[in-house]
């Protein structure tokens, strides 16, 4: 019988727990967080890491500063293992390719990330495509848009009435359910799957004012007030409005296609109709 591949799954978050059982007997699965004792932060702690045949790499960089510096370190650790894994996967975000103006999107599109969040995501893929090239790793990088899921929904903001933009100045807005971005996490982990670059996001078509007036129906809450652009700097906390800064429309062909995923909930409709099943609170 042939050994059981390890696999390391790096930053132990919601979406690398609902990966975790789509596995099954494929890997033997370690963790690396804070919990389990190694800090990206500090590369000391990490000492302790063994060799993996594969890596889920869901750790998000730091919360400041021009790189990712947890991803350095974890890379530098790799590499100092005996053994170096033979596939990598990584959750990016389709903030690397910052405003496009509300046009469609495909993997080719040159990179134009216009947030420091978003530059050291970007930096965190220069990084592992340069190591995993140099090491002859298959890497596949995860573009992921907007992650929904019951838990995981804009209710605090719709409760406290939080604006957003009248059609005329709305961005379009991108979406996955999280309980798909782990299925496409699993089969990026699988041997055969098309190393490479993946928006991993939905079908749906929307911008942002409908995602919210969505959001607001399944939960039974009043719909945001629509606002301009103009009125938006005073009305609108800075987090979220720049998110309003940037319009673009992800096309999933490739990941569809090339890695083969279909998709659980193909649009927001369906998941929001299946986050609402699952007890959205609705007020009395």
């Amino acid at each position: 019988m042939m050994p059981m591949k390890c696999l390391l799954i790096a930053g132990f978050g919601d979406i690398a727990r609902r990966t975790l059982p789509l596995l099954g007997s494929l890997f033997e699965v370690r963790v690396l967080s804070r919990a389990q004792g190694m800090d990206l932060d500090r590369p000391d702690t990490l000492a302790a890491l063994e060799s993996a045949d594969a890596v889920l790499h869901c750790a998000p960089p730091p919360a400041s500063g021009a790189t990712d510096t947890r991803t350095a370190n974890l890379l530098n650790s790799l590499e100092s293992r005996r053994i170096l894994p033979t596939r990598l996967v990584y959750i990016s975000t389709s903030g690397v390719y910052g405003d496009c103006g509300g046009a469609l999107v495909d993997e080719s599109r040159a990179l134009n990330p216009q947030s420091p969040r978003a530059r050291r995501r970007a930096n965190a893929e220069t990084q592992l495509a340069l190591w995993c090239n140099l090491h002859g790793v298959a890497l596949v990088i995860l573009r992921a848009p907007g992650i929904y899921a019951a838990d995981r929904l804009p209710l605090e903001r719709l409760h406290a009435g939080t604006p957003v933009l009248r059609d005329a100045d709305d961005v379009y807005t991108n979406h996955i359910h999280a309980e798909d971005l782990a299925a496409i996490c699993a089969r990026s982990l699988e041997d055969d799957a098309p190393a490479g670059i993946y928006n991993a996001s939905d079908d749906s078509r929307l911008k942002m004012g409908e995602w919210f007036d969505l959001v607001a129906d399944h939960a039974g809450l009043p719909r945001p007030p629509r606002i301009s652009r103009a009125e938006a700097a005073g009305r609108i906390p800075p987090e979220l409005l720049s998110f309003m800064n940037e319009s673009r429309r992800l096309a999933n062909t490739r990941l569809k296609h090339a890695l083969g995923v279909r998709l659980r909930y193909p649009t927001v409709r369906e998941g929001l109709g299946h986050a609402h099943a699952a007890g959205v609170h609705q007020p009395a």
